[in-house]
């Protein structure tokens, strides 16, 4: 196929463009910066440097193209407008749009307590306050399948590997931060995670096989927080520390303390697992394993997430 990514420089879609290529697939890769450009043309994929605001634009490049992945982060509002765009641009062509979401939409606020509530793909449950606009993004992507899109969106938990997980790293900045590796609460609560290679193995799944109208999440397994933390406290010779959402929203930023580190988002995946034959390989199943890669001790001044406004 022909595809189009949005998002193509950052973590997952670095992964899911190697992927891609790797199977045989041209790829497009959308790139906001010349400096983002370079890293997808590195991975053999074509950059196009374009204006993501700029709605009719969008629409054509994507009416030229086989399939398109949306992977970028983008303000909620914002989000919408452009995925809606795409899908008003696909409709009756029978083509591919892959819609990422993420699980921070099933969180539940336990101030760092572990809960037992465990969902499977298509299990009800109540979004958070803060995000639930994402949910009404995702029923539209699906919704789309009845006009003529092969609409799949794909919800991951926390992904890890090769150095390159946000979570692990805003443990290294509380560490550089406050001279110990912080955790709220308990540390008990956990989210699903995921290695990004599996992750991108679900993405080139879902891309030739994926149902229609489906949404795949991708759990190889989760770990406590606390445990987390531990294990990179123990690899830097630091202490661990618990804290406050109110201490975390200023070591980190107030999403990052109040929906991600203080909740617990625990997740299956029957329906990828059997929809696309997809299962996480049997050397990528411990996160803790990726917490000790030097390149988050490398990391430089922790930068704020392009989802989160300055101030919030």
């Amino acid at each position: 196929m022909n595809v189009l990514v949005f998002g193509g420089s950052g973590y997952i879609g670095k992964h899911v463009v190697a992927k891609l290529i790797s199977g045989g697939h041209s790829v497009t890769a959308h790139a906001r910066s010349p400096s983002s450009s370079d890293v997808v043309a590195e991975l053999g994929a074509t950059p196009w440097i374009g204006d993501v605001f700029d709605l009719s634009l969008v629409a054509a490049k994507a009416a030229a193209h086989d399939a398109v992945i949306w992977i970028a982060q983008l303000m909620l509002d914002e989000e919408h407008r452009v995925v809606r765009t795409l899908l008003d641009g696909l409709q009756g062509t029978g083509k591919v749009l892959v819609f990422t979401s993420g699980t921070s939409l099933m969180s539940i606020p336990t101030n760092g307590n572990w809960i037992e509530n465990n969902f499977a793909e298509d299990e009800p449950f109540t979004p958070r306050r803060q995000i639930a606009p994402r949910l009404e993004i995702e029923t539209m992507v699906r919704d789309a399948s009845g006009s003529g899109v092969r609409a799949i969106v794909v919800r991951p938990p926390l992904i890890w590997g090769n150095g390159g997980s946000k979570i692990i790293s805003d443990f290294y900045h509380s560490a550089r931060a406050t001279g110990a590796v912080c955790y709220i609460g308990k540390g008990l609560n956990v989210y699903s995670n995921v290695h990004v290679e599996d992750l991108a193995e679900l993405y080139d799944r879902a891309l030739d096989r994926g149902v229609s109208g489906a949404l795949y999440h991708a759990v190889s397994g989760e770990v406590s927080y606390g445990v987390i933390a531990d294990r990179i406290a123990r690899h830097l010779g630091v202490p661990t520390r618990s804290v406050t959402i109110e201490e975390g929203s200023e070591i980190w930023d107030k999403f990052m303390a109040g929906i991600v580190l203080c909740s617990c988002s625990r997740q299956r995946s029957p329906r990828a697992r059997k929809d696309l034959a997809w299962q996480p390989q049997a050397d990528r199943l411990d996160i803790l394993d990726d917490c000790v890669h030097p390149a988050y001790a490398a990391q430089g001044e922790r930068s704020l997430p392009s989802w989160v406004r300055p101030g919030t």
